[in-house]
Parts: C-alpha cells; structure tokens; sequence
C-alpha cells in the first residue's frame, strides 16, 4: 500500500471515529505524524479522547490543527493576545510554531494568561485562530534560541514541504512490515551496525543502523583533539544521500560536529533530537567554526550548512514512541549527561528487535539530571559508552568532590592566587556553578566564554532538569543568577581579570572554556596566570589523547600556546589539581549497575565511546558479571544482530 492509498484508508477510519458534530477538512503525514486539519480543533482540544481514541485505533502520533483559513497573521494575533491578556500577565515574548499551527506565550504569571478554567486561553484561542500554549519566561533570554526561532519562522514554507516530504517516506510502501509479510522473508530479515567511528577512542561518534528497509546514522561528530572525521565514504556505507534519517543522542561535538556536512554531500533528511539539544548543538557549531577561523584551522564547512541542519530537524520529547520508517520507531529516553542528551532507543520489524545506542551517560542524579533511564520494555542490544569503563575507573561520589573543589579554592584564595577551570560549556560549566553556589564564595566566580548562553538555554528548558532544581527556578530562587557570577564579555575585562585590576580583587575564581584546553577564552587565563605558582588549574571534566588539558595532566612543565600568530611555551609553575566526580559520564561501577537494572537483562552489550584498553575492559567486565555476550569493536566492523 502506497503513502497516498494508505492516507485515503486513514481519512476513511477518522470518518468512522469521529463523533457527531466533529469534521476535518485535510489529513496528511507531516514527519512522523499524522496531522488532521479541522475547523472543530477547539472540539478536539475540549475533548482529550477523541485524540487518545484515534492515536489508540489507527497506532499512529495523531496532531490536530486548525484548518489554514482559521489562523490569523502572527502581526495582529500578537496584538490580539496583548489585548486579550491582563498586562499583569507579564508577557515576555510571543512565537508562532508555523509546523504546529501553535503559539507559545512566555510570561511571568502563566497562570493570569491562562485564566479561571482556561477562560483567558479559550478566548485568544476563539479569536487568533492559533493552538495557544503557554509557558513560564525563562529567567534568562537566549539570543541563539530567539535567532532559532525566527529563522524557523522564515523557512516555514520549506519546513511544510520538508515534513511532507518525510511523512510520506516514513510510511512509504513495505511489503516487509506488512501483517502478511511470509514466513521466508521474515527468516532473511536482519540487523546490522556498522562502526563509523568513537571506537576504541573519544571522539568522532558515528554508527550506521541498517535493516533491509532503512539506514539511519546515529551521531556524526568529529575528534577534538585531533579534528578525525568518521568514516562516512567507505565502500560498505551507505551514500549519505540515501540515508534514511540522522539521530542525534546529544549536543558535544564529539557527537554532532560533522552533522552540517551531511548536508554539503546531498543529504536532505530529517534530524531527530530533543528540543535543548538543537538549541545547543547550533550554539556550539557555531562556535566550532568561529574558533577554526580564529585558530587558522581548516573550515569543514560554511555556516549555511549548519543552518540546513536547523531547518532539518524533527523534534522528539522524551518517552515519544516514533516511527522513523517502514520498520524502524524510534523513542528518546533520559541519559543524565547534559541537557537534553538521550538514549536512543530503536524498536525494529514491529518488535522484532530493540536495540539502543546510550549516547553518554550518567547514572547518579547529579545538581542539573536525573539519572539516566534504564526500564526500557524490551532491550535485546545495547551500545554502551566506556569513558570510564578500566577496572580502576571509579570516580568519587559528587558530595566528596565538592568539599575537594572547595578546599583547593579556599588554599588558592588563602595565598592570594586565582583558579582556573577550564569547562565545557554545556553541561560541566552549569554542574559546576551550582556547586560553586553552594559554596557560598566571598570571591568573585567569573564566567568566560558560551557559559552565560549556554546556560540562558538551561533555564529555557526546566523541564529537562530535575525537580529539585526546575522547582527552585519557578520560585524565583534561581542558583544560576547568583551575585557570585560575573560575566566576562570582552577582552579588556579578561586582561583586568588577569591582571588583578578587575574592581580591585585579586583571588578570584574562572569557569572558561574550552574543557580541554583546545581553544577558547581559558587559554588566555593560561597564558597569563600560568607562571604563577599562587594560581591553580583544576580540570573536573575528562580531557581527550591528544589534547593540550591530557598534556598538562601528565606533567608537562612548558607547553606550546600561539600568542599574537606566533607559538610561545608557557612554563607551568602554577599548581594542577584534578578533580574527579564532577564527570557527566558514568563511572565503571555505574556502568555495570546500569546495566544490572535492564530488566530482563540485553543479549548483547557493544562497548564503544572509550580508549581502547576500557572499551575491552568494561566489555570483560560485563561478560564475566552477567554472562552475557560482548563486544569491543573497532572502527569499520560490522556487527550482525539478527
């Protein structure tokens, strides 16, 4: 059955379901929705079973919007929900969702835009026409979220062909996904992953997932350290033209960095990942290339490509069952590692098989997450991260790493130096920051590079945060603008910074990127506070081979750093401190007990993501624990599942 036949059988069935009274002018697939156009949408939102009914009979992701001549122009709807919203509301912004037909309204008080039972939200909803949502305004505006969405908005006609597009190839013509699929076929089915790179080593993550039907990339990301690029032209990989659709688990470019160059070698899919993580993801692709550009470094590719990968995306919250393709449902599950970062979980051939790629975890509830999902319903394979997969890898628990961060800042404070501490910005900046909170500094906590914005992109999202913390942000007690803070926003206020003539206080405290040393503001703070042995560097996040942060962790005393187009060494006097605990990845020990709460436990766990000697380890590990079948591979194998 053909996309246009099964859509005819489709509208036939929603005639059946609907009840009295409710119509639809149009249905059409839009991604991996069904998307039903009707002049009754409000019936539809008034009565939640219509929707859980039709979701339930035709086992599809059933949207409902307004029919197109019933939306008013986004300039006078946002004048008529000003007039409509009482002004002590505090209206923040207002954004139209062209794919959804939905306007999001971020105020102060959601609960007076709302109304009593709904009474002011109705109301907007009778006049403009638009789906009205309304959200609470996140303590700090994100310029990349706002340049996101308007540029979203300016695409919209692409977006509404793109989705179409997709729709109609998810739900394409497949005999083999048919309930009458022979006995024959179902024998020659299989599974297979191939190894495109982050095998035996960090960096550049990539993995085909192929089935006879489908080919899905998941991550695409490039080797910080070293810039290695996964094998995406190898004679065994699919063309990237010909991919069926790209899965994103999280935001770092270790996982995201070559995404954009999908899109220079005639790749026009779609991108599935969770809301922050787009956010995020462009942040720091942006911000690869302006750091390539500065540093001289080869350009992989032009900003124009990153905003193709913008428009690409299709979102996914987590525990969203979706289908991706004839025989592939995709749903994202909490990974615990930064914002947004999920575990992809793959069901395959109706059931057949299920496998998931963990992205990276953490499995302890941290400041900022939740530990990461393990009660998936079915696992038969699981792809586990082995950052810290060695027999020796166990990391202390986050209360020991705190009081070891606070007694080294107080002893630097005490002798009058300064600390440095190189951060990534998504995730260990803002794990740190609540720490540092905590502590209570009478010392400045200065914040240099994408931190500030990376975390306005936090306090947009706090429903990817845990309770404890999201609760504390919509009471208005925001640890995240705290007076400690100070943001560096130029190059005049970094050499007052460095030069202890920043409002006369010498000790203070740095959070810059980037977490490795590789680039960034830090290396600023590095040239200039380096010969100083009062000043400390204290890493608390893992530092890549290759890295200049792994060359001053194994003792460099002088290190190579350019300064005005020529390399200089830095000798080394201040003192290093690492401290673990603060890591977004899991331990070996946290690994292992991930793995014991899968219930029932996976026929198969593939180590990758880690330095060759952790991947095998933590491979042995598993094996011996759980008497289970393991894997170690290595870049360009394949591995057969079914």
């Amino acid at each position: 059955m053909s996309a246009e036949q099964r859509l005819l059988e489709l509208k036939r069935r929603i005639e059946e379901l609907l009840p009295a009274g409710v119509g639809f002018s149009e249905v059409e697939f839009e991604g991996p929705e069904l998307v039903i156009y009707s002049e009754d949408a409000q019936k539809f939102a008034d009565d939640g079973a219509i929707v859980r009914t039709l979701a339930k009979e035709l086992k599809k992701r059933i949207s409902v919007r307004p029919s197109a001549e019933m939306l008013m122009k986004p300039e006078n709807a946002s004048k008529a929900i000003y007039e409509i919203v009482p002004e002590d509301g505090g209206i923040k912004d207002i954004y139209f969702d062209l794919d959804k037909a939905e306007v999001i309204i971020e105020a102060e008080r959601p609960g007076l835009v709302i109304g009593t039972h709904g009474a002011t939200l109705k109301e907007v909803a009778k006049v403009i026409g638009w789906r009205p949502s309304v959200i609470r305004a996140p303590p700090i505006q994100s310029a990349i979220i706002k340049s996101i969405r308007r540029y979203l908005r300016e695409e919209s006609e692409f977006r509404k062909g793109f989705l179409k597009r997709t729709g109609r190839r998810i739900y394409r013509d497949s005999d083999r996904t048919s309930d009458r699929t022979s006995e024959k076929t179902r024998r020659d089915d299989w599974v297979r992953v191939t190894m495109l790179g982050g095998c035996k080593e960090v960096g550049r993550n990539a993995f085909q997932l192929s089935t006879p039907e489908t080919r899905v990339l998941i991550d695409c990301g490039v080797s910080v350290g070293s810039e290695g690029t996964p094998y995406l032209y190898v004679p065994e990989v699919t063309p990237i033209r010909d991919i069926d659709a790209v899965v994103i688990t999280h935001a770092h470019l270790d996982h995201t960095g070559l995404i954009p160059l999908l899109f220079q070698y005639e790749y026009d899919g779609p991108i599935y990942t969770t809301p922050p993580t787009r956010d995020l993801m462009t942040l720091l692709l942006l911000d690869y290339l302006e750091v390539s550009v500065r540093e001289g470094k080869r350009i992989p590719y032009k900003s124009a490509r990153i905003r193709d990968a913008v428009r690409h995306t299709i979102l996914l919250n987590y525990g969203e069952v979706t289908d991706i393709s004839p025989d592939l449902k995709l749903t994202f599950y909490n990974a615990g590692h930064i914002l947004g970062s999920a575990i992809a979980y793959f069901n395959i051939g109706n059931g057949r098989y299920n496998l998931a790629f963990s992205g990276d975890i953490k499995y302890e509830r941290t400041l900022l997450f939740d530990p990461a999902f393990n009660g998936f319903p079915k696992l038969d394979g699981l792809v586990l991260e082995s950052t810290y997969g060695g027999a020796n890898d166990f990391q202390p628990s986050r209360r020991e790493a705190e009081k070891n961060l606070k007694d080294d800042i107080e002893r630097t404070i005490k002798r009058g130096g300064k600390v440095v501490i190189p951060a990534f910005a998504v995730g260990r900046s803002q794990e740190v920051m609540l720490a540092l909170e905590r502590l209570r500094l009478e010392v400045p906590v200065y914040l240099d590079g994408m931190i500030w914005e990376a975390t306005a992109v936090h306090t947009a999202h706090p429903e990817y945060l845990n309770k404890k913390l999201k609760t504390s942000i919509f009471k208005g007690e925001n640890p995240f603008l705290s007076d400690v803070f100070v943001q560096v926003d130029d190059a005049e206020k970094r050499r007052a910074i460095i030069e202890g003539r920043e409002e006369g206080k010498e000790p203070c405290v740095i959070l810059a990127t980037s977490g490795m040393l590789n680039g960034g503001p830090v290396l600023e703070y590095l040239k200039g506070l380096a010969s100083d042995e009062k000043n400390m560097l204290i890493f608390v996040g893992y530092q890549a081979e290759g890295t200049l942060g792994r060359r001053i962790q194994k003792g460099w005393k002088e290190v190579p750093l350019s300064d005005a187009g020529k390399i200089r060494n830095i000798k080394m006097k201040m003192e290093t401190k690492t401290i673990d605990g603060f890591s977004g990845h899991s331990d070996r020990n946290q690994l292992l007990e991930f793995v014991k709460g899968i219930r029932p436990l996976p026929s198969k766990v593939i180590c990758v993501h880690g330095e060759s000697s952790k991947c095998v380890a933590l491979a042995s590990g598993i094996h011996r624990k759980f008497s289970i079948e393991t894997a170690a591979p290595m870049n360009l194998e394949t591995l057969r599942l079914v």
